[in-house]
């Protein structure tokens, strides 16, 4: 169509194969992007860079060959100009302070959602909508308020961040997997409460459940963490 908004192009950069087939997966599911490649280094997001027109890096801030950081730098440095969105486990402010001068506009911690992604990647396109002459400091600060979200991302009702990030945190720490009894002993809530944020961590593609049969009665579920849903970081 003539005069259409061309999409934006995304470069995934993600070490673990799992986790950036689902980012892939998940930058195509946005109205408005394109994933245009993925890399699982530093040194072949370069590679990708150089012959691949990219408007947005997705990057994860702990590579096999160099940090993340340290990537966006020698990008700045090489005259490549394209935003970054952080994905990353690490809280460290200091970090995030460095990472605004790289351009990086956005940080999206681990483990995250669709939803949560959709919603960066939504405010970054009407950053980078954005036209024309600003009328006066207001409609600055406007179009940078477009980049911050309001608030934590939405999880659906009934779910809270901090209960969601304990019970990752039990899933994660067990080899075998464990039932939503399990996991709501662990957490201190009840087995109907653990099983809604099991099964959210399911459809996140974050766990995996499977029957657990020789016991008496029905089958119980287990839950498991997915490899790559989260890299501990």
């Amino acid at each position: 169509m003539s005069g259409a908004a061309q999409p934006i192009r995304v470069l995934v950069v993600e070490d673990d194969p799992v986790a950036a087939d689902a980012h892939v997966l998940y930058v195509g599911r946005v109205p408005g992007f394109t994933p245009v490649g993925k890399a699982h280094t530093g040194a072949e997001a370069r590679r990708m860079l150089d012959r691949t027109p990219v408007d947005l890096i997705l990057l994860d801030l702990h590579l096999p060959d160099v940090h993340g950081l340290q990537l966006a730098r020698s990008l700045r440095a090489a005259g490549h100009q394209t935003d970054v969105i952080a994905v990353t486990s690490a809280r460290d402010l200091t970090v995030v302070r460095e990472g605004v001068s790289l351009g990086v506009v956005q940080y999206v911690l681990k483990p995250f959602t669709f939803a949560t992604l959709r919603d960066r990647l939504v405010r970054y396109a009407e950053f980078r909508g954005a036209a024309g002459e600003a009328s006066g400091q207001e409609e600055v600060d406007q179009a940078l308020a477009t980049l911050r979200a309001p608030g934590p991302a939405a999880l659906p009702k009934g779910l809270s961040g901090p209960t969601l990030e304990r019970v990752t945190g039990v899933l994660r720490g067990s080899d075998e997997g464990l039932t939503a009894a399990g996991v709501a002993e662990a957490v201190g809530i009840s087995r109907i409460t653990a099983r809604r944020y099991l099964e959210h961590l399911v459809d996140a593609g974050r766990a995996g459940r499977s029957p657990q049969y020789g016991q008496v009665g029905r089958p119980e579920l287990v839950y498991r963490w997915v490899r790559g849903g989260d890299r501990g970081r």
